[in-house]
């Protein structure tokens, strides 16, 4: 029985969804524009646009207010419940919606065993409004400072959002949080965070003066504990580069700076770990 069979049924809405599948047009070429476009956003040519792949994004992004600006899949989607009801779920949602040869379909993954199935939407706004938008009485927010590892930056965004933080401040020389390896570190977390991206490092330490937020960086010269913070004040956990951290100018600037004791000698976390652990801390204190 073809997969496409499988989810007929006696019901109307089967009978619907059925009738849907069978007239998802199908593109033959590698040249079509549509799969241009593709390539483009993948590869980081349009920057409009972000480039959404796997079952499990896909179905993030579709929770979202995103636009989505089409989708793109192959018969191996198909083969699985789980497959057919994504499709579904895209007609449903009257998002344009092409079908590809799995060759075709693998010529413009991102992944190896690629599950089969491609967004492209809008790209979501960032912006100091969005944070400032998010504000509580006592915010907990984060900067990330040239943090240049996707998938570092993936799991502090994802980390953040089960903690509750606020809002996520990247400066200049961070990481693009909607590249492709960021979002598939991020499990959606970047497309429902508020963001302020692309920002210079003093000017976010000045802001979070005046607006009465305190400023803690990690400092192995530090002699104050992770624990010893009050996190439950109005907070900015800034964090540096794998490679080099913060400059001294840059943690003397800030006004706390703490470290997470450690034992067998070992002088660093991996700065996605150190985060999380840093951030549970605070959520424990504010019993978030």
């Amino acid at each position: 029985m073809p997969p496409e069979q499988k989810v007929a049924g006696s019901t109307p809405a089967a009978s619907i969804a059925l009738l849907k599948m069978n007239h998802i047009p199908k593109i033959n070429s590698k040249e079509n524009h549509k799969l241009k476009l593709v390539r483009a956003v993948r590869d980081g040519r349009e920057n409009s646009k972000i480039f959404v792949e796997g079952l499990r994004l896909v179905e993030e992004l579709l929770t979202t207010k995103l636009t989505i600006s089409f989708a793109i899949f192959c018969p191996r989607l198909k083969e699985t419940p789980r497959g057919i009801t994504l499709i579904n779920s895209i007609l449903n949602k009257s998002i344009e919606t092409f079908e590809v040869e799995n060759n075709i379909f693998d010529s413009l993954a991102d992944t190896k065993n690629s599950q089969g199935i491609i967004l492209i939407a809008e790209k979501p706004k960032t912006g100091k409004d969005l944070v400032e938008c998010s504000l509580s009485k006592n915010p907990l927010l984060i900067l990330l400072h040239q943090v240049n590892n996707p998938a570092n930056l993936g799991a502090i965004l994802r980390t953040a959002e089960a903690v509750g933080v606020n809002g996520i401040i990247t400066t200049k020389g961070t990481v693009d949080v909607f590249s492709n390896k960021t979002n598939r570190s991020a499990m959606g977390a970047n497309f429902r965070l508020p963001l302020w991206t692309n920002v210079e490092f003093p000017e976010v330490i000045l802001w979070a003066k005046e607006n009465g937020i305190m400023s803690v960086c990690a400092d192995i010269r530090s002699e104050k504990s992770y624990l010893e913070i009050d996190w439950k004040v109005s907070s900015l956990l800034v964090v540096g580069s794998e490679g080099h951290g913060l400059s001294v100018e840059e943690q003397q600037s800030t006004d706390e700076s703490l470290i997470i004791p450690m034992a067998n000698q070992v002088e660093s976390l991996n700065v996605a770990v150190a985060c999380g652990v840093i951030l549970f801390e605070a959520k424990r204190q504010r019993k978030l």
